[in-house]
């Protein structure tokens, strides 16, 4: 892979291309229809259902989109994605599998590994991406990151969305890294 300093510029075609992949990527979150997280109150910690705590930082806010997904961001525009896969912890992604998936499915992108993570109950992939152009140049560049979260039997299905600076990014990764579940009340 080349490697490139990140100047997070976007294009239209880098932002649609970014959406596609991310669900081919992850595939939505079937099942999860009936465990849509209630968009009411949710401010620094958002509920994918009962119990599932996602740790938001200050001032971002949670929406869960058409798709059954979890969306967080800063005013006005979601940065990070979230799909729960219920009773499938244990396939759990290491960062090689999302990077070999992530290099399959952007072959339209020359991509820049910033950063691997695995750890048993998180794996993380960070890149920096950039369309390849048409005369073999590159376009503008852009930050992303997809990780994957087991919390007991399940899975969480974490990436960054198009259009998310390079600190909203690491900020949407540490949320996804500290997804937790809360003991049902007695």
């Amino acid at each position: 892979m080349r490697v490139f300093a990140s100047n997070a510029r976007r294009t239209p075609r880098l932002l649609g291309l970014g959406l596609v992949s991310l669900g081919v990527l992850f595939g939505g979150c079937k099942g999860c229809s009936d465990e849509k997280p209630s968009v009411e109150g949710m401010t620094e910690d958002a509920g994918l259902r009962s119990g599932v705590k996602v740790p938001l930082p200050p001032g971002w806010s949670a929406q869960v989109a058409t798709d059954g997904s979890f969306q967080a961001g800063p005013p006005g525009r979601p940065a990070l994605r979230v799909d729960l896969k219920p009773g499938q912890g244990e396939e759990m992604p290491s960062s090689e599998k999302l990077a070999d998936t992530v290099r399959q499915q952007m072959k339209q992108f020359t991509l820049s590994l910033d950063q691997e993570e695995d750890t048993p109950s998180f794996s993380l992939l960070r890149v920096t991406m950039a369309p390849s152009l048409t005369d073999g140049g590159l376009g503008p560049e852009a930050p992303a990151f997809f990780g994957a979260r087991r919390v007991g039997d399940d899975l969480f299905l974490c990436a960054s969305l198009p259009g998310a600076s390079t600190e909203e990014v690491r900020l949407a990764t540490e949320a996804c890294r500290t997804i937790q579940v809360q003991a049902a009340p007695r």
